[in-house]
């Protein structure tokens, strides 16, 4: 069985943010020369996400209002986490939207259903953070 580790460094010139890295991701696989097996993107920061959905930008912004429903960034003073830092909320949302989505490889291709996407979800951006993309298989 091969293996194959990959780190993509992303800067998100916000605080909250979502990016497709679906073509990142693919060009990984490539390099892998892996045909068959798994692949893990997991984000290695404990406010970023990696999950799958659609790349529309309807849905991206309906995400934003529903995160920010359960979990408001403001006022920083409503969370027991907030003291020298002001990101307990980036914590919840990661919470809710994932650490890693793990997609199949058939024929050295992700073997995505209809619409499916790979996206890195900032929460507490402004700096640059990594995720981790680990692909196994023959």
């Amino acid at each position: 069985m091969k293996s194959f580790r990959e780190e993509l460094w992303f800067e998100v010139p916000a605080r909250r943010g979502l990016l497709n890295i679906t073509p990142q991701i693919e060009k990984c696989l490539g390099a892998s020369g892996i045909k068959e097996g798994l692949c893990l993107v997991n984000a290695m920061h404990i406010t970023a996400s990696v999950f799958i959905n659609d790349d529309e930008s309807g849905l991206h912004a309906d995400f934003e209002k529903w995160l920010e429903k359960l979990a408001p960034e403001k006022p920083h003073s409503q969370y027991r986490h907030n003291g020298a830092e002001d990101n307990a909320d980036a914590h919840l949302k990661r919470s809710i939207m994932g650490r890693e989505v793990v997609v199949a490889v058939t024929d050295g291709h992700l073997d995505f259903g209809p619409w499916e996407q790979i996206f890195y979800g900032e929460f507490d951006g402004l700096r640059r953070k990594r995720v981790l993309v680990k692909i196994i298989g023959e």
